[in-house]
């Protein structure tokens, strides 16, 4: 599961209210379209409906004040559009999309639309585009309208909510290191819970959200933007968006930055285990940085011996939380699923510390923080649907011949516990999710994007989530890619370092791609 976290749990309730938000079954929708096939040639694309924009400046405003970069002299809008739910039925239903678009005061020479993609898949790039209001360069704000969409199924957009909120609580508490036939039992079977709730709720609707049709959503909101041709800006998932954009549109493409690339060549296993050892990478990371501190590491010596012992005395009795009202104890689920959110980003480790040595004397409640910040839990206990958008894409996107039986995945999930013993167990057990799930399938197409304008890939040696084999792997698919390495730690590149922002933003404002290969220091 990739997930990148932002404003959304904060913004949901009061875009919702801003905004209103339409179920898949609402006005136009039909829950019984097909989903359309991937293609390799340029699809014919229905004619693209207006977007109806409103002023949310006031509401946006008052949701940022005293973050980081709210200062600056920004306005907001929230949009509407409709899409085809099935591309190749061009008279037929629609679902609604949820858009906002930012503006910079200081905006010159304008260039157009840049539109933003968060990845997980799950995660709203309307959120995104709130944050990196607050946080990209203005150089680029001062040439470019910041546009994210929430894509189908997503957050605002038609979201997909199928999995309840105790079945996600359950989910996040259960062993996240399956060796035994017991433990994996327990955990396989909360995913058939959450197959037969989905497929119960949606039917063959659930193949509607893949990321074909997301592409193809995205060429008919440039047209709707009134831009001749796409500027975009994906990260994670974002980039397998993005090169499936590119595969099916090369012509439109006028920009493209794809950062902490998902590898187009691994199957689900090799990109399953892939994941495992960049996490467990990571977590060495952390704990290298954390042991060198002047202060002293707030988990001593062995950073991962800590964590091992935290996770087999919570599995003997679980840690209560200090937060007022809260029922949950942190199981060691709850501690692994903490520790992986804080790989994500280097600025949590020192969070992620503290919150270990915490819950060791006995208060869980930092470790409850950043699990929940990660999995999408609200404090009032509901959940935005970031897990249900998550499964159903993802396995929308993969081919019915790449699933596993239980015994094939208790048996990587053993030999991978041995390998990577913090995070292979559980890379193992996600092979299983998308064999039980019960609806129809559009794979991706092979992408080389042959006949676009060059595409920025950019990877970093010590990204925990897609690590850097990925970036190396796009670029060298794509026609005209170009690689861009930063030898960094934690999940995506821009613009977290001076020498990679420079060039991705001369490639977005002046069409300057950097050298093939150009490296830029941690």
């Amino acid at each position: 599961m990739r997930l990148r976290r932002g404003l959304l749990a904060a913004s949901t309730g009061l875009l919702l209210a801003v905004t209103g938000c339409s179920s898949f079954t609402d006005g136009s929708s039909s829950a019984d379209s097909s989903s359309s096939s991937a293609a390799t040639t340029t699809p014919v694309q229905p004619e693209a409906a207006p977007i109806t924009w409103t002023d949310c400046d006031a509401e946006i405003t008052e949701l940022i004040a005293g973050t980081p970069g709210s200062e600056r002299d920004l306005a907001f809008e929230c949009g509407r559009t409709e899409v085809p739910i099935d591309h190749d039925e061009t008279d037929g239903a629609t679902l609604p999309l949820f858009l906002i678009r930012a503006k910079f005061a200081g905006q010159t020479d304008r260039i157009g639309s840049l539109l933003v993609n968060p990845g997980g898949p799950g995660n709203s790039g309307a959120d995104m585009a709130l944050s990196l209001a607050l946080s990209m360069p203005e150089d680029v704000l001062r040439r470019f309208d910041l546009v994210g969409f929430d894509p189908r199924g997503v957050g605002l957009s038609t979201p997909v909510e199928c999995v309840p909120a105790d079945l996600k609580d359950r989910l996040v508490a259960a062993e996240p290191r399956p060796t035994t036939q017991e433990q994996m039992d327990e955990v396989l079977g909360l995913t058939d819970e959450i197959a037969e709730a989905c497929a119960e709720e949606y039917g063959d609707a659930l193949g509607t959200f893949n990321t074909v049709d997301t592409a193809r959503d995205m060429d008919l909101l440039r047209e709707s933007l009134g831009d001749e041709q796409l500027s975009f800006l994906g990260y994670s998932y974002g980039t397998t968006l993005g090169s499936t954009y590119a595969e099916l549109f090369p012509e439109n493409v006028r920009a493209m930055v794809l950062d902490a690339a998902v590898d187009p060549d691994a199957d689900r296993q090799a990109d399953a285990e892939a994941q495992a050892a960049g996490l467990e990478a990571g977590f060495d990371a952390f704990a290298a940085n954390c042991t060198s501190l002047v202060s002293g590491c707030p988990i001593g010596g062995d950073p991962r011996r800590f964590v091992q012992d935290l996770m087999g005395a919570a599995s003997a009795a679980p840690i209560a939380s200090s937060t007022p009202g809260e029922t949950r104890t942190a199981t060691p689920g709850v501690i692994l699923t903490a520790v992986a959110a804080a790989l994500y980003d280097t600025s949590s480790w020192p969070r992620l510390s503290q919150s270990l040595a915490a819950a060791s004397t006995g208060d869980a409640a930092g470790l409850f923080a950043l699990a929940d910040a990660f999995t999408g839990r609200l404090d009032d206990g509901t959940y935005t649907n970031q897990l249900d958008a998550n499964t159903t894409i993802n396995c929308a996107d993969t081919p019915e011949d790449q699933t596993y039986s239980e015994e094939q995945v208790l048996q990587l999930a053993q030999d991978w516990n041995q390998r990577y013993p913090l995070f292979g167990a559980g890379a193992a057990s996600s092979l299983y999710t998308c064999g039980v799930w019960d609806a129809p399938r559009t794979p991706l197409p092979e992408r080389d994007a042959e006949g676009s304008a060059p595409i920025l890939v950019v990877g970093n040696t010590g990204d925990p989530v897609t690590p850097l084999p990925g970036a190396e792997e796009l670029a060298g698919d794509l026609t005209a890619g170009t690689l861009l390495v930063w030898q960094g730690q934690g999940h995506t590149s821009y613009p977290k370092t001076d020498c990679v922002t420079a060039a991705v933003n001369a490639y977005l404002i002046d069409l300057t791609a950097p050298q093939d290969g150009l490296t830029c220091p941690a």
